[in-house]
């Protein structure tokens, strides 16, 4: 698969990430609506971290499904050392790198990307989900399994029912959802990437929950496969 490379990965100080953080903010188009028909494949991406010897480390995980039969066409990872430091609202520095590495290898262009993260609901709407995007050109959803609370503003909890959502609106801005795949279970934090719309990212969101988990089949299984990469690679 081919990437747009917008930065380079030597950026290591809060400085450096909030420039281009800024940058970007300014190319983030939330307004492409997608058919949730025309759909053929969609990923899954998602990252697992561990120590050792003093060392970081990190795996990243990408599957990718066919959206009509929900089978596995393909799968891809990537392990190797993590050298950006952690800095509170630019997680997407650290995790960019085995990102990007990971994409390289896919024979697929999905046709969507689905992060376990958040994207447009970040305090500089840069989320990785978001982040990634300028990267793999491609229309990007985040999934977030808890809530990042911005501004001290918290969400309203959905009604118990498949598909009830309420929106995060802070300052007058929608920033996601929180939305119920599952009656009786905890809700997720829907938020845009980019290149797509809140209602598309919705529609597709939902086309993609089972019975098995309140996330969405690909996350899900790059969730899954993430921790199996881990325990392989630290044992």
């Amino acid at each position: 698969m081919q990437l747009n490379y917008i930065h380079d990965f030597t950026l290591n100080t809060k400085q450096d990430f909030l420039a281009v953080q800024q940058k970007l903010k300014r190319l983030i188009h939330l307004s492409n609506a997608i058919d949730t028909d025309s759909l053929q494949t969609c990923a899954g991406v998602d990252l697992a971290y561990w120590e050792e010897n003093g060392e970081s480390f990190g795996v990243c995980s990408i599957i990718v499904l066919d959206v009509h039969t929900k089978k596995v066409v393909e799968k891809v990872h990537h392990f190797g050392n993590i050298n950006v430091p952690y800095v509170a609202g630019f997680l997407a520095f650290r995790e960019l790198p085995l990102i990007v590495e990971a994409a390289k290898k896919l024979t697929i262009e999905p046709d969507v990307f689905l992060f376990d993260g958040n994207g447009y609901l970040h305090p500089h709407h840069l989320g990785i989900a978001t982040h990634a995007s300028f990267f793999l050109n491609k229309p990007t959803i985040g999934i977030a399994k808890t809530y990042l609370k911005i501004k001290n503003h918290d969400f309203k909890m959905p009604d118990n029912q498949i598909g009830a959502y309420t929106d995060i609106v802070i300052e007058g801005e929608v920033y996601g959802r929180t939305l119920r795949t599952r009656q009786d279970v905890k809700p997720i934090f829907l938020s845009c990437g980019n290149f797509i719309d809140l209602e598309s990212s919705y529609q597709i969101t939902m086309t993609l929950i089972n019975q098995e988990s309140r996330l969405p089949i690909p996350v899900r299984l790059a969730d899954l496969e993430t921790h199996a990469l881990r325990k392989y690679y630290r044992d």
